[in-house]
């Protein structure tokens, strides 16, 4: 695996690689990679002749008094997963080398990210779309791959690559899940373990109020059951959102038509989890 710190270093590596007719599938990623990153490494293997990583802690997407300084770090750890994945590059920026000095340009990620989490961090979605405008055109990919647990942020960047013509395909993968239905998450590591043991009712109370507007409940009456399901957990300290909305404008659903998305931000102790089904 070639390590690259050097952004130019990195066009250049790839470019090379493309003009020889390789397709070129890029992961990106903040580091302190857990089984969801690994599960988008294979993905990208199975359909590439090469594959990238990216692991950049990006500040633009981090609002203030947010986790920007204690988010999980363990670059070696990192390193030693992806040698043992077969990865071809990783892409190790500095901060000073993704955003140096005099720096004024930004990506707006528009309505769909001011929606949902949106509401909550200001300016995030507009973080996370300029930085993974910097690496889509820093590694060149034929496909790029999110997972879907951060779904509004699967929907921002497909949003971007069609608006602003990016020549790359935009892949997503199911939520991979711990054995008790936990979405696995570099931010779980916040939990305590009291709070650990409360947080499978996230996606159980998603699964049932799912399960309820199969079976012909309306939009309004699953709402009502996540909001009590939460307000009953006495280890919920806060619910930012959770909901039943238009899997593609994330609009509150007023009737349920066959397809939907449930999702919640719920704040167990210090940990902000999020999470969602989609029918």
């Amino acid at each position: 695996m070639e390590v690259i710190r050097i952004p130019r270093v990195m066009q250049d590596t790839v470019r090379g690689e493309l003009m020889r007719g390789r397709a070129i599938g890029l992961v990106p990623t903040m580091g302190a990679l857990h089984e969801g990153h690994m599960h988008l490494v294979r993905m990208s293997r199975m359909e590439n002749h090469l594959t990238a990583v990216s692991i950049f802690v990006n500040p633009t997407q981090f609002g203030p008094g947010e986790d920007l300084e204690r988010y999980p770090r363990n670059v070696d750890e990192d390193i030693r997963k992806l040698r043992e994945a077969d990865v071809d590059f990783l892409l190790l920026p500095e901060e000073k080398a993704m955003y140096p000095e005099g720096f004024d340009t930004a990506v707006r990620a528009g309505s769909l990210g001011e929606k949902l989490c949106g509401r909550f961090r200001p300016g995030h979605f507009d973080g996370v779309a300029t930085v993974v405008a910097k690496l889509l055109h820093l590694a060149l990919p034929t496909r790029a791959y999110f997972g879907l647990k951060d779904y509004q942020q699967y929907l921002v960047i497909k949003k971007m690559v069609r608006d602003l013509n990016f020549p790359v395909e935009v892949v997503a993968s199911p939520t991979v899940r711990e054995e008790d239905g936990l979405a696995v998450s570099s931010r779980n590591r916040y939990l305590s373990a009291e709070a650990r043991q409360a947080a499978p009712l996230i996606y159980r109370t998603l699964s049932e109020a799912a399960r309820k507007l199969k079976e012909g409940a309306g939009p309004a009456e699953a709402r009502k059951f996540m909001e009590d399901a939460f307000s009953g957990e006495p280890r919920v300290s806060s619910v930012e959102y959770a909901g039943v909305y238009h899997p593609e404008t994330l609009e509150d659903l007023e009737e349920f038509r066959g397809k939907a998305l449930l999702a919640a931000a719920v704040r167990l102790g210090e940990a902000r989890l999020i999470d969602n089904v989609l029918l």
